[in-house]
């Protein structure tokens, strides 16, 4: 069976580092993206504040983006200084500079990480860092010790948002900085081009053919190399050293392609519809970022716009090849690849992200998406159970996930309100979508906790609630539900929903969901349904 049958995309449920080392081969992914969580918001100087080391290791949860000194910095950084090379030593010297502080945290993280990145690279391969200018000079010398300096291929300045935040004392910050590498000098590259702004084209297009109205400017048909006997001639009264042979002239005279000065003088017309575009230098402005009311926006707080990552994918990479996104996120990276038609892998911690990246696959693409599985995320009650003990959050994540509802809260940050997820639908003509409560329970179950989320229910003027347990509900919590009777929809009498349903792990994983009209759901902002795109058959502006 060849490699074209046999592959399948696949989105990986965990921490990045064990999965590349576990699933990931080397020499076997063409292009990488990564975008990796850093606590922007926080000041210069907490970043660099020393640590007691007493707080929580290195972590991601959620929508969280900070990291922290603590014993799994310690040990990375433990590891990193063992290996007596040129990124050790540079780890090190980091050290001396940071000491224990969150920035050498984030840096000793994504040491491991690109190191990891870097044999996993084809030769031809391309890998780009998006970071924040708070850490990218840092970034780039390890990028240089891990890729090599001769492989820097460029510094892009993407301008993400317009100047804010004049209230403070000094410069706006709207810029973010993408480092470009490539695994070798054979990299794949396929130049962008992007629209001529119309200053240039009224200033270097400013000549119009009669009739056709055509834009066209003209060139300088002479040649600056002196000692060309085959190209010296005298062409319409001129004896000139010229660019093209006189064959080559006659042609173009023939197609009309030459104009002539008022002394008769050859010059090359090149009219605007047959240039490809402003080629792209490494300051991208012309790509602004997920607007509030943009329907490409699902509301993940760092959204990259696919415009962004269909330039960089468009460019290093063909139909076909692989792309990596190990910090996935809600997806961008893989659902560009997927409508450029490439192969991908993405990995993310939180299975928040995951249940994101596979609704959104699937209102983006429909029938027309490629096969895939997810990797990682429990496939049977013992997986459950581990995750459950492993970490609540992520379980709960889990749990809400596969019911198709939304967390309510990262309960990291707050008491608990009772809401771990909602479910949204519509069944009426008022606007107003209706609500569902979902709690989940993952330790041992009894009657109060329904009792419990009725309250809820009526707290939250919600419609519904669901129960969804690890273990097995008590006979009394069954009766309870039952008492609560069912929600009828006004507009359509016919079809009733019990309004506290109790859902089993075992039962969702046997393919169990909740009942409710599923006509009108809107949990989920749906992503913008898009189509394939051949670049290769056609001259895109990228």
């Amino acid at each position: 069976m060849s490699e074209e049958t046999e592959w399948k995309n696949k989105l990986y449920f965990g921490d990045n580092l064990p999965i590349m080392r576990e699933y990931l081969l080397d020499e076997s992914v063409d292009l990488i993206y990564l975008d990796p969580p850093f606590n922007s918001k926080a000041t210069y100087n907490v970043l660099f504040a020393e640590q007691n080391g007493s707080q929580s290791s290195a972590q991601i949860a959620a929508f969280e983006d900070t990291w922290h000194w603590g014993r799994e910095a310690q040990d990375a950084y433990e590891k990193l200084i063992k290996r007596s090379d040129k990124l050790s030593d540079l780890v090190e010297a980091f050290y001396v500079f940071l000491g224990a502080s969150d920035m050498m945290a984030y840096l000793v993280m994504m040491a491991l990480r690109l190191a990891e990145l870097r044999g996993i690279l084809k030769p031809t391969g391309s890998i780009y860092l998006h970071c924040d200018p708070t850490a990218s000079h840092y970034l780039k010398l390890m990028m240089d010790s891990i890729f090599g300096v001769k492989n820097f291929r460029a510094e892009i300045i993407w301008r993400r948002t317009n100047a804010k935040g004049l209230a403070f004392k000094g410069y706006p910050k709207n810029h973010d900085v993408i480092l470009y590498y490539a695994a070798g000098e054979n990299y794949t590259w396929n130049r962008a081009f992007g629209d001529y702004d119309e200053e240039y084209v009224d200033t270097f297009y400013r000549y119009v053919e009669e009739g056709a109205g055509r834009r066209y400017s003209l060139s300088d048909l002479t040649n600056p190399n002196p000692n060309r006997p085959n190209l010296t001639y005298e062409w319409n009264g001129h004896y000139r050293v010229w660019r093209w042979t006189k064959d080559r002239m006659q042609e173009a005279h023939d197609k009309g392609l030459i104009h002539y000065t008022s002394s008769g003088l050859a010059r090359q017309k090149r009219y605007l519809d047959e240039m490809k575009g402003q080629p792209i230098d490494t300051i991208w402005n012309d790509i602004p970022p997920v607007q509030a009311q943009s329907k490409e926006r699902l509301g993940y707080p760092t959204q990259k716009p696919e415009a962004l990552l269909e330039r960089i994918i468009a460019a290093s990479s063909n139909e076909g090849d692989v792309v990596l996104d190990p910090f996935c996120g809600c997806g961008t990276t893989i659902a560009v690849a997927e409508r450029l038609k490439r192969r991908w892998l993405g990995i993310d911690i939180t299975y928040l992200a995951i249940s994101l990246m596979k609704t959104r696959l699937h209102d983006t693409f429909g029938t027309e998406l490629s096969p895939y599985e997810v990797i990682g995320d429990p496939k049977d009650l013992f997986g459950a159970r581990a995750l459950a003990l492993e970490n609540r959050f992520q379980f709960e994540w889990w749990a809400i996930g596969k019911v198709g509802a939304y967390p309510a809260q990262d309960k990291k940050k707050g008491p608990d309100s009772g809401v771990d997820g909602i479910i949204k639908f519509f069944d009426d003509n008022s606007g107003k979508p209706k609500k569902i409560i979902v709690q989940v329970k993952s330790g041992k179950v009894q009657v109060s906790q329904i009792r419990d989320l009725i309250g809820v229910v009526k707290r939250e003027n919600a419609v519904m609630g669901v129960f969804i347990t690890l273990h097995r509900p008590t006979d009394p919590m069954k009766v309870e539900a039952v008492k609560e009777g069912f929600y009828i929809p006004e507009h359509f009498p016919q079809d009733k929903f019990p309004r506290i349903q109790i859902l089993t792990v075992e039962e969702i994983l046997a393919g169990a969901g909740v009942q409710y009209p599923r006509s009108g759901d809107v949990t989920f902002k749906k992503a913008e349904r898009k189509y394939k795109k051949d670049l290769s058959t056609q001259d895109e502006l990228i």
